[in-house]
């Protein structure tokens, strides 16, 4: 009866693991700032993750399909990943909670959720405006907001890494797209809107 116990326990634990939810920090030392998951350092395997079968472009998700795309979707692409080594993959904010801890605990990959924080344009007032102009009171409450509920959300979710903010805004100081090209240095009204947009990065991070 002792040995069926001590097996049953062994079967269990596994689950018991991955059920709860990792403790993630950055531990700073004279080496500089590592990350640390669950008292262990954790060196990122990762790369960026989305799926849109062909013939679609930007405006499919997958997260709005129903659930067996969802998971046929998922059980094609993430056994690849793993085979390549990859432990993490940033997704943008969207994902379903479920599907990250679904993607963690069968194929022991992170994410790291990542929100735009205004990269491509938000709406403001129900007026989309196309080059987030950071200095704005009313951006700054809309991705104060934004970010909060994010947290929230997401809060203990087993399988999320981190939050990331932002993709490349530097460059929307500059351009109304997203350009990619050599930046103007001559133009320096850009200057100012980097303060606007780093302080905001620093006050919601």
């Amino acid at each position: 009866m002792k040995n069926i116990l001590l097996q049953l326990a062994l079967c269990l634990l596994p689950a018991l693991v991955f059920s709860q939810t990792d403790r993630v920090t950055l531990v700073q030392g004279g080496a500089g700032t590592k990350l640390v998951v669950n008292g262990n350092d954790f060196m990122i395997n990762g790369m960026n993750w989305d799926y849109f079968p062909i013939g679609t472009n930007y405006s499919y998700s997958l997260w709005n399909q129903s659930d067996d795309i969802i998971k046929a979707a998922l059980d094609a692409e993430m056994p690849m990943l793993k085979n390549m080594g990859v432990n993490a993959i940033r997704q943008y904010t969207g994902v379903p909670a479920r599907w990250i801890q679904y993607i963690y605990e069968k194929y022991g990959i992170y994410t790291m959720l990542n929100h735009s924080f205004g990269r491509y344009g938000l709406t403001l007032e129900s007026a989309w405006v196309g080059n987030t102009e950071y200095a704005d009171p009313r951006v700054r409450e809309l991705l104060l907001a934004e970010v909060k509920a994010m947290t929230q959300e997401y809060k203990g979710t087993p399988g999320l890494l981190m939050y990331l903010l932002g993709n490349e805004n530097n460059y929307g100081l500059f351009w109304d797209g997203a350009e990619t090209e050599d930046i103007p240095l001559e133009d320096r009204k850009a200057t100012l809107r980097a303060r606007h947009m780093y302080k905001l990065f620093n006050e919601l991070s």
